[in-house]
């Protein structure tokens, strides 16, 4: 952790959502006037698209149905942590995007699908903020979880989370829903050795709950509406949280253990903006604190 160059990571699985939460956060940060350095968690997997579907065929070929993006064989994740060390120590650290779709691709003059070069963060920004899988992952002698001075869990029910990844790998990638299927029983080893044990790290956990009948996901027809949703808000550490004023503020809130609030699941973004913006001015103000003492300047 790092008062100078803190940083914040949202983690969670494939179809939990964490996309919005980043969107979220980029709100916050406009209107605080936060100049942050984002990294998607994307651009630390190992292979790009077609490495990783020749790898893939390979791996069933000879009978291994594990391989997947979840574990360590497919990601960086030593590179990652040592950009978490290298920006906590020094504000800068060697990142790289991947290219989603054409679009994203075009000004790269490359392929979707694959990495930029690896470059070093601008040396300017007030703190970075990942958004991925593995912001909280520990594996081996790598602790990435370590070096984050914030650390957000978002985890809806997995059934929820299957029906978010069902929806959106048919409809905006075109796979068939035997296709994911395959996908999230290939990735169940990796997700229970390397995705779930990150929550118990996260300092907060978001968890949607549907409150409509999700029993089985392969055939659900919608994405339940946040309407038809609780959301469970879990604070790992509950001192200093002023819990009145959430409950106050989010309407129909209550609590169901002494340091998890449970409120409607429309109230997601609300409930993020009063959480995060205070938590945020104190990470900026210590941050300003450390370098006016090193300036010699009074606080």
């Amino acid at each position: 952790m790092s008062a100078r160059h803190p940083i914040i990571a949202v983690t969670g699985s494939s179809g939990a959502g964490t996309t919005s939460v980043s969107k979220t956060f980029e709100q916050i940060f406009r209107r605080e006037h936060v100049q942050a350095a984002f990294v998607e968690g994307d651009s630390f997997h190992r292979y790009d698209r077609a490495q990783m579907k020749e790898l893939l065929e390979q791996a069933i070929a000879r009978g291994d149905h594990r391989f997947s993006h979840f574990g360590p064989e497919a990601n960086l994740f030593g590179e990652l942590g040592e950009l978490f060390r290298s920006y906590g120590e020094r504000g800068t650290g060697k990142v790289r995007k991947y290219l989603h779709s054409d679009a994203e691709a075009a000004p790269y003059g490359q392929p979707a699908g694959t990495f930029t070069a690896w470059e070093d963060l601008a040396r300017d920004t007030d703190l970075l903020f990942y958004e991925g899988l593995h912001g909280a992952v520990v594996a081996g002698e790598v602790d990435v979880a370590k070096h984050v001075d914030l650390l957000i869990g978002v985890t809806p029910v997995i059934n929820l989370e299957w029906i978010q990844k069902l929806h959106r790998d048919k409809e905006s990638r075109g796979y068939s829903t035997e296709a994911v299927t395959d996908t999230i029983l290939r990735r169940m080893p990796d997700y229970v050795s390397y995705i779930c044990p990150q929550f118990s790290r996260t300092h907060i956990n978001f968890q949607r709950v549907p409150v409509v009948d999700t029993s089985n996901p392969f055939i659900a027809r919608f994405i339940p509406r946040p309407d038809e949703s609780f959301l469970v808000i879990r604070f790992a550490n509950p001192r200093g949280i002023d819990f009145p004023y959430l409950l106050s503020m989010l309407h129909g809130a209550f609590m169901s253990r002494s340091n998890t609030i449970v409120c409607p699941g429309g109230k997601m973004d609300l409930a993020m903006q009063l959480i995060f913006t205070p938590m945020i001015w104190r990470l900026i103000e210590r941050r300003n604190d450390v370098l006016a003492r090193e300036r010699g300047l009074p606080r």
